[in-house]
């Protein structure tokens, strides 16, 4: 007896067994997993939940994996900061951000990256792969280097160098693409149909990979003492994070863990220079892909968004929004979120930032409602990015005479 049914497609609802496949016989639409929920509400409860490891599997019971021998490197279970100089700055009466800079490979792709791998070898998998702009492939080579399994990685050319030498790290089999994301994607993707045995964390397990970013849902309610926000913001790229973490919030209140989800607005930020999703919500029009992607979130430069259709679909259903800030205005949200909140973030945090920013300046979240924002990754691996917009400090003797005359020009700047 088992938690997980199997998978079960999300067009036309064929339903298969648990296996290595994303994409369903019949009509070729996604797959997702299929809970037995009866067996769930018999094995949960929000005591078992809390007393259990400070990580992702403390929600077990709602991810898709059999046993407890887990591929953790401990992530998740992140402070969910309560933002009073930032909403105070924003004009927002109740502001939190969940900040995922802290994760083992600081992003949020360590929570998909442990729940796929841990599915990969409970799948016998003889290795592991993904495509990626930086993120994820940090997260799959040092997964796969604690679960011990070769890990390929398919990434474009251009991605911050700061990412390549943190993959590089863990000695993973790097592939450098010339072209964009979507490049990469497609030779991943036929590499993985050559090599059935291996699994391709964002492909050809994606139904499972995907389970992890719920629970950024389960641990907001959580530390709000098992309460929904009134509205939550998340990055845009694929479109799967937004569409996860409302399906969490969607799977806390079939538990009865949280009151309702129902009332939940849903936005999203995408930057201007890659912004397939957001312009469909803006617009009110389909996802249309994009070829000439000119961003410096390299993180959501994506220009085919697998779910950007059911990423739209969400936002607009819930009453929610979408932003497309410019990369200036992504710089000066990375330095207001550092400013006010001590919370250092790169490009695709500074997106989500700028973009709650530009959805208050036009009325699309309400002073009132309690607002949570996910910040994905660490402004570390971006410092090739930001280091041209840094004012280099200049030295000085080390004399209190010097001190003095450099402190008389700060007060003066400030």
């Amino acid at each position: 007896m088992s938690h997980v049914i199997g998978l079960k497609c999300r067009e036309c609802g064929a339903e298969y067994p648990a296996n290595i496949q994303n994409t369903c016989y019949e009509c070729f639409g996604p797959l997702e997993v299929n809970y037995d929920w009866e067996y769930i509400k018999e094995h949960i409860s929000k005591e078992k939940i809390e007393r259990g490891p400070s990580s992702i599997w403390r929600y077990a019971d709602l991810l898709p994996v059999e046993g407890t021998d887990y591929v953790d490197l401990g992530a998740g279970f992140n402070k969910l900061h309560h933002a009073k100089n930032l909403g105070r700055e924003l004009g927002l009466k109740e502001l939190y951000i969940l900040d995922e800079s802290v994760n083992p490979t600081n992003s949020f792709k360590d929570r998909v990256t442990s729940v796929a791998v841990t599915k990969a070898r409970e799948f016998g998998a003889t290795a592991i792969g993904c495509a990626s702009t930086g993120n994820l492939a940090s997260a799959v080579a040092a997964h796969g280097a604690k679960a011990g399994l070769p890990a390929y990685i398919f990434i474009p050319s251009s991605i911050e160098l700061g990412k390549i030498t943190q993959m590089s790290a863990y000695a993973p089999n790097i592939i450098a693409v010339e072209g964009t994301y979507d490049d990469a994607n497609r030779l991943a993707s036929e590499v993985a149909d050559m090599h059935p045995d291996w699994a391709f964390v964002n492909i050809t397990v994606r139904p499972y990979y995907t389970e992890g970013s719920k629970t950024l849902a389960f641990e907001t309610a959580e530390q709000l003492g098992w309460q929904a926000p009134d509205h939550f913001v998340a990055p845009l790229a694929s479109g799967a994070l937004l569409c996860a973490i409302k399906r969490g919030y969607d799977e806390l209140a079939k538990l009865d863990f949280i009151d309702s989800s129902d009332n939940i607005k849903v936005s999203g930020a995408q930057p201007l220079g890659c912004s397939p999703i957001s312009c469909a919500v803006r617009e009110n029009k389909e996802v249309i892909p994009i070829r000439e992607l000119n961003t410096i979130a390299h993180s959501l430069a994506i220009g085919n968004p697998a779910d950007g259709y059911y990423a739209k679909n969400v936002i607009l259903d819930s009453g929610g929004y979408a932003a497309s800030p410019t990369d200036d205005e992504i710089i000066d949200a990375i330095f207001l979120l550092a400013r006010t909140e001590g919370i250092f973030t790169e490009p695709a945090g500074g997106t989500t930032i700028a973009g709650l920013r530009k959805l208050v300046e036009e009325g699309r979240i309400d002073p009132d409602e309690r607002t949570v924002v996910y910040v994905t990754g660490n402004g570390l691996k971006a410092q090739d990015t930001l280091i041209k917009h840094i004012k280099v400090p200049q030295a000085i003797k080390p004399t209190f005479s010097e001190f003095e005359k450099q402190y008389k020009q700060l007060v003066v700047a400030q």
